[in-house]
């Protein structure tokens, strides 16, 4: 190439240098991204069932020590709105798994909104749990027998108890390691199952019996 009467030399370009940089980079990196991306769906679903089950496992906890522990007493003696102990023994996997469904819906909630940490996620759990747990108890007061004790214990209790599942999910949204949730949910849980006994220990609550 001439350029102002001078001669500047050019660099010939090889054939498969340009064959690289046309062909093979794209090709090359495509089957990565794919694959990246893939790991990233996993991670990100094996991630969103273990801290759901871990939010629903500290659920289940604090429920038996809710109910079995400080309202036992309001399920003692005969009453026309609660079914009979052994009844109501039986159907217990059907409130966890309506526990499981608030969980759900609760992870659901705090992703839309972004929540991320333990006390905002507690702080909007126990806000829904107040709002969907008072109108529930509400309903109810206005169409059957049960006692205002035991629907202020189920709408405060609740309450507390949706606030502890939105505090995991809260953690692990904060990209909390999942093993420390795992480690400080397997505690509580042993907390509230030693609290039980505890209290039905003391007399504070009455014994549970074993259904046959």
């Amino acid at each position: 190439m001439i350029a102002g009467g001078v001669t500047v030399p050019q660099t010939p370009t090889s054939p498969s240098i340009r064959m690289n940089r046309s062909t093979v980079s794209p090709q090359s990196s495509e089957p990565v991204g794919r694959g990246t991306r893939r790991k990233r769906t996993d991670f990100n679903v094996s991630r969103m069932v273990l801290s759901v089950a871990a939010a629903w496992i500290l659920s289940l906890g604090f429920d038996l020590f809710l109910h079995g522990g400080l309202l036992a007493r309001l399920y003692v003696g005969p009453s026309q709105f609660l079914l009979e102990p052994e009844q109501a023994f039986r159907r217990i996997p059907l409130g966890y798994l309506a526990f499981l469904a608030l969980t759900l819906g609760l992870y659901w909630l705090l992703m839309r909104l972004g929540v991320r940490g333990v006390i905002a996620g507690f702080r909007h759990g126990a806000a829904v749990g107040l709002v969907g747990w008072g109108a529930f108890a509400v309903g109810l007061y206005s169409i059957s027998t049960a006692t205002l004790p035991l629907l202020a214990g189920w709408w405060l209790g609740q309450a507390v108890e949706l606030g502890l599942a939105g505090a995991v999910l809260g953690a692990a949204a904060n990209s909390v390691p999942l093993r420390r949730v795992w480690s400080i949910v397997v505690v509580v849980f042993v907390i509230c199952v030693a609290g039980t006994l505890v209290l039905q220990a003391l007399g504070l609550a009455p014994p549970m019996k074993v259904i046959r």
